[in-house]
């Protein structure tokens, strides 16, 4: 089990001046509410965010005032459609700091971004091939490369994690070969909060040439991402984790990938030219967007991207971080509570573990008091074995949480305490 606390316990008192956390929170209608007659404290962001009236407006306001088809129509209303729709996929280029925006796939979200990558790259790979990914990925960067190894032949290694929750990097050296055709990875672990290393990973002897996706999940949210820094071939995000819509995310593919690798799904929109014996394809990224998009999501997205880069990004980080910091301060006082997962500078997110209490117990109990956790595996059984644990509750703070909110979180799991043990 990963215990102790080797980060930061620095109580901070103090939100960095670039952030009016009262005004960001008033612009989340869902923040007003009650949970069992007490103040909602919202803790589940790495699940899932909360949506500024910002968002939210702009979703309706595609279909109050101007919804239509995108790419095909030649009417004001599709036009005007179709330019937001692309808007949203520059605003992504620019968050991203891709070279363009013909490397930017929307999808619904990481996990079919994943299975993109996936089902189209393993095409190219021949029986004796290997695959890397590690034990502290989610299901969406697992179970695809699993059903895939199956079905090609190639062989899937796995990546070590050590006591603290940060991944083995001298271990994950020691699996890379001239048989090595991709490394898929977590860029932040949603279960640990850690933050992979990944300029450490690309100096790795022969990783250089190696082909690597990056799952952004939780870092695109966390983390100011510069895809060209990172020197990544691939990365993923999810707009519902940034303060966006449901069924939207995006895959970020470098330079000509997206020319190389063959289409995903087949059908409208992503086509040249079918004839009844041969189809040809439409140029990237539209190659890899078969049929009528999530457009007012998409559009959505981009506009929760506008909301985020409004907020200086260190700040944010500074202000997530010691929100953790205080929540850990706290949660050092209650005996038998164990944090799963202690790297250095690790993100806004803490799993634990209560003796004697099982986590759903734990999360029921907190509900009471209004603190919505999250308990399970949290799609990394993988990482839960490795753990020697069957499931977790996990607190993840966000951009609107406050340091009341942390305080409150850690009077409730006392309270929980002695309720349960």
């Amino acid at each position: 089990m990963f215990a102790g606390w080797r980060g930061r316990m620095t109580v901070h008192k103090n939100i960095p001046a670039s952030l009016n956390i009262d005004a960001i929170r008033a612009e989340f209608p869902i923040l007003q509410r009650e949970i069992n007659g007490r103040p909602l404290v919202y803790l589940d962001s790495a699940a899932s965010a909360q949506k500024p009236e910002f968002v939210i407006e702009s979703v309706a306001g595609v279909y109050r005032a101007s919804y239509a088809n995108v790419h095909r129509g030649l009417h004001t209303l599709a036009n005007e459609t179709t330019e937001a729709f692309e808007a949203a996929r520059e605003d992504v280029r620019r968050f991203l700091n891709a070279k363009s925006a013909n490397e930017i796939v929307f999808t619904r979200g990481s996990t079919e971004a994943i299975n993109l990558v996936a089902h189209t790259f393993c095409q190219m790979l021949a029986p004796g091939d290997e695959i890397i990914i590690s034990r502290m990925e989610h299901h969406s960067n697992i179970v695809p490369w699993i059903l895939l190894s199956e079905k090609n032949g190639f062989a899937l290694k796995w990546a070590d994690v050590t006591e603290a929750g940060e991944l083995d990097y001298e271990q994950l050296a020691g699996l890379v070969n001239d048989r090595t055709r991709l490394i898929a990875i977590t860029h932040m672990s949603n279960v640990l909060g850690t933050v992979n290393d990944i300029a450490r990973i690309r100096a790795i002897p022969g990783v250089a040439e190696i082909p690597l996706l990056l799952d952004g999940s939780q870092s695109a949210v966390h983390l100011a991402v510069d895809v060209q820094a990172l020197d990544c071939d691939f990365f993923v995000f999810t707009g519902h984790k940034l303060y966006g819509p449901s069924g939207a995310g995006a895959l970020y593919a470098r330079g000509d990938w997206l020319d190389r690798l063959p289409p995903y799904m087949g059908g409208g929109e992503m086509i040249a030219d079918v004839f009844e014996d041969r189809v040809t394809f439409a140029d990237v990224p539209h190659k890899f967007e078969a049929g009528t998009p999530a457009i007012a999501d998409v559009i959505g997205l981009g506009a929760a991207i506008r909301w985020v880069e409004r907020h200086d990004r260190v700040a944010v980080m500074e202000h997530e971080r010691a929100l953790m910091d205080r929540a850990m301060t706290g949660l050092a006082e209650i005996d038998g509570l164990t944090v799963i997962g202690t790297a250095q500078d690790k993100g806004a997110i803490i799993s634990f573990h209560m003796e004697g209490a099982h986590p759903h117990d734990v999360a029921q109990i907190l509900d009471k008091y209004g603190v919505a956790v999250r308990a399970g595996h949290h799609c990394a059984q993988p990482l839960m074995r490795r753990l020697g644990l069957s499931a977790t509750a996990r607190a993840s703070f966000a951009l609107y949480n406050t340091f009341e909110e942390a305080d409150a979180f850690v009077d409730a799991l006392k309270k929980a305490r002695k309720f349960l043990i």
